[in-house]
């Protein structure tokens, strides 16, 4: 896949002479404001009478999450939903051990599940209990179609479909399958060095409650805590009705990419072939920006820094993050809100509102 398919997109604007700490939610809001406050009106305005589907197509760690959340959180989350692929087949997997959570998905499936694997084989597949089964597509299908009756009317950004090439017929049809038949659909796709999946991957947290993910090291939360008994450090999760819960990281990421390696090749494929489809539209999503760019781009607080803690729990700039991106040019990681920005006024084109 080419890097040269996803353009650099300027978020340096003359009339914004302040810096925002972009870890503040409070700041964070003004940010938006001053760099895509109109964009921001427009889909306010959009998604209070319509819905849309975005798919959210990149390697896996590329920010799929963070990115749409960052946008539910410039556009207000009422109206505006993720859909995690992922999420979804581990709360089923969960939910079975519930018996009238059972019960109901059963009697969701025996209505709206067709497909070519028996429903008693599928709840083989969902528990375990058959590993050599691939999960069908349309079980997903009818998984995720379950997940959005249950949000309501919104917005949704799908992520984790299509995961492979044979899902990619079915999610030319997807928004007709869910009942989104007069709604439009488009792509989004986003490109990560590797470099930077692979530190993401090394120091990402999680909040137990939302799932939200943020990076001790390159992406910290306003508020730091401290574990005496360990004499660590850890993020304090910052949305309102998480109570300020430690995020901790997932099991294997400290193994970096190689862990997912598989993984990233065959999410590279199913990008590049989505890349050659017409009649969709496309939003671009690039994390890096190369140095010998990055004075026209961005604002220096858009670049990533990477950060250390004191015992007063209190952080500090120490430098820079500098990656080569995959066709080995220095470059400067992003941190999300310039790409959430891109993301916000790129949107707003695919759906006719500029």
């Amino acid at each position: 896949m080419k890097r040269n398919t996803f353009p650099l997109f300027k978020t340096k604007m003359p009339g914004v002479k302040r810096g925002f700490r972009l870890e503040d939610p409070v700041e964070r809001k003004e940010y938006f404001q001053a760099k895509a406050g109109a964009e921001i009106a427009l889909l306010r305005a959009y998604v209070a009478q319509h819905t849309f589907v975005g798919f959210l197509l990149g390697k896996k760690n590329a920010g799929k999450g963070t990115y749409s959340k960052l946008f539910m959180e410039a556009v207000g989350p009422e109206h505006v939903a993720h859909v995690s692929v992922g999420d979804i087949v581990r709360g089923v997997h969960k939910g079975l051990g519930d018996a009238a959570q059972k019960q109901e998905l059963e009697e969701f499936l025996r209505r709206r599940y067709r497909g070519f694997v028996s429903l008693e084989k599928v709840f083989d597949v969902i528990v375990g209990r058959d590993t050599a089964t691939l999960m069908p597509t349309e079980l997903i299908l009818a998984l995720v179609e379950r997940e959005i009756d249950r949000i309501g009317h919104k917005a949704v950004f799908i992520d984790g479909f299509p995961r492979n090439l044979d899902q990619i017929s079915s999610s030319l049809y997807f928004r007709a399958l869910m009942g989104y038949r007069d709604d439009p659909d488009f792509f989004v796709f986003i490109d990560v060095p590797e470099a930077v999946i692979d530190e993401r991957m090394k120091y990402r947290v999680i909040c137990p409650t939302c799932q939200s993910p943020r990076n001790s090291k390159l992406l910290r939360t306003k508020e730091i805590g401290y574990d005496e008994a360990r004499q660590t450090f850890f993020l304090m999760c910052e949305n309102p009705g998480c109570a300020n819960a430690r995020m901790s990281a997932k099991e294997g990421d400290e193994l970096g990419i190689e862990a997912i390696r598989e993984r990233i090749e065959l999410d590279e494929k199913v990008m590049a072939t989505l890349l050659g489809l017409e009649g969709v539209p496309k939003v671009f999503l690039r994390n890096a920006v190369p140095i010998d760019a990055a004075d026209e781009y961005v604002d220096d607080y858009e670049i990533t820094p990477a950060y250390r803690y004191e015992r007063d729990a209190q952080s500090k700039k120490v430098r820079v993050t500098v990656v080569n991106d995959d066709e080995g040019k220095p470059s400067y990681s992003l941190m999300p809100a310039p790409v959430a920005v891109a993301f916000l006024k790129q949107t707003a084109s695919a759906l006719g509102l500029l």
